[in-house]
């Protein structure tokens, strides 16, 4: 859900008591300041932390970095929660998500989904005219090392950060593309993320491919695609959400809304309410015939989105059984204006109450992709794609 909260962190983080003392003309006097029973019992919870920084100032043969600490105690506590969708933005990586967000990030230019299945993280897309390109990185990598970090759905953003860095700057990366292990110096430079991309086929079918749901610009470039189809004359669309991993709900919800007259999209159960969190597209639709191409790499709003359409039996839906992240998050920045979380609030469910989470989606028309294309470079709407062929003969169809 695009929400975006101010969270007080825990102000008193290394308070253990409620007297402060200071100095004063030559002599120590004491303030008092009074609180309730129970904000004392929950300061006193954090009084090991304050214990181990007080040690670390006294004993420690170095000055201790407080900051550095405190950011890391902080990852500490989420890592507890044994979520890999719940972590820590420190103030580059908060600065670098929200450039990410406007579209323009400094980078290779390659997009990530992690299986925290079994730990492994691949590369669904390789941006076109970015370093990851010309050095020859492909979609289906499985990205093993970045510098000196070993690359786990643990170790993510670490490895993104470092991959990063400044323009001119240079990064070692290491994949595994079959049983090959093959190692990249790349230069890093800035990236520009286009996350809509269409053309017409033949027959008067519109292709449209929505490449992740987290630009600014997002619902407005789909429905400029869409308008612009349809004023050339499409007569059925493909909308291809394959490899996309997710993003903001509300936009998900922004292009259901192309689609669907006044219905439900989704709704959300959290753990501390019994009230759910419908929500609904507006009055109004565009009744053209739709198919959706999914894979098991289309996630978290891509899911969504396709659940919503095929409860509703407005789209049939090709491809193979989706990722299964039917889990929300917040994004959440914290008091300091620099730093943020991201935490996983609630469990979500198509319009007929069906579980996504680790489960997905089952397409209507199950096609696979041959094992021989996993690394296959293909231009957009390039009909050697077996997937997008079936998603054609599909929409083709519909018109007649």
């Amino acid at each position: 859900m695009k929400k975006r909260f101010l969270l007080m962190l825990l102000a008193a983080l290394l308070l253990t008591s409620a007297i402060f003392a200071y100095s004063a003309v030559g002599e120590t006097r004491r303030s008092t300041i009074t609180i309730d029973r129970e904000e004392y019992d929950r300061l006193q919870k954090y009084q090991k932390l304050d214990e181990v920084m007080q040690y670390i100032k006294a004993y420690y043969y170095k000055e201790p970095d407080a900051d550095k600490m405190l950011d890391y105690a902080v990852q500490g506590m989420l890592a507890a929660l044994g979520d890999p969708y719940t972590f820590y933005y420190d103030a580059k990586s908060w600065s670098d998500m929200w450039a990410e967000e406007e579209g323009e990030y400094t980078g290779i230019g390659i997009q990530l989904l992690g299986n925290y299945t079994d730990q492994t993280v691949k590369i669904t897309r390789v941006f076109r005219d970015t370093p990851a390109e010309a050095v020859g990185m492909r979609k289906n990598d499985i990205l093993i090392r970045v510098d000196d970090i070993e690359v786990t759905t643990e170790t993510m953003d670490a490895a993104v950060n470092t991959m990063r860095g400044e323009v001119g700057g240079t990064v070692q990366v290491e994949v595994l593309r079959g049983e090959e292990h093959v190692t990249f110096d790349i230069t890093r430079s800035a990236i520009h993320i286009n996350n809509v991309d269409y053309l017409m086929m033949e027959n008067n079918v519109g292709y449209v491919v929505l490449y992740q749901f987290s630009t600014d610009t997002l619902v407005n470039d789909f429905n400029a695609a869409m308008n612009a189809l349809e004023k050339q004359g499409a007569t059925s669309i493909i909308l291809d959400l394959r490899d996309n991993p997710g993003g903001w709900v509300d936009d998900a919800v922004k292009v259901a809304d192309r689609f669907l007259d006044s219905k439900l999209v989704v709704y959300s159960k959290m753990r501390f309410s019994s009230e759910t969190d419908p929500q609904y597209t507006r009055s109004g639709s565009d009744n053209i015939p739709l198919v959706v191409l999914v894979n098991e790499n289309s996630a978290s709003s891509s899911e969504i989105l396709t659940g919503a359409l095929q409860d509703h039996n407005r789209a049939t839906i090709i491809g193979t059984q989706t990722f299964g992240k039917g889990i929300m998050q917040y994004v959440l920045g914290l008091s300091d204006n620099k730093t943020g979380i991201q935490l996983t609030y609630c469990e979500y469910f198509t319009p007929k109450g069906r579980q996504v989470h680790e489960v997905g989606i089952t397409p209507d028309i199950v096609v696979e992709m041959p094992e021989d294309m996993n690394y296959a470079t293909l231009e957009l709407g390039d009909m050697n794609d077996p997937q997008l062929r079936a998603a054609w003969d599909e929409a083709v169809k519909l018109t007649k």
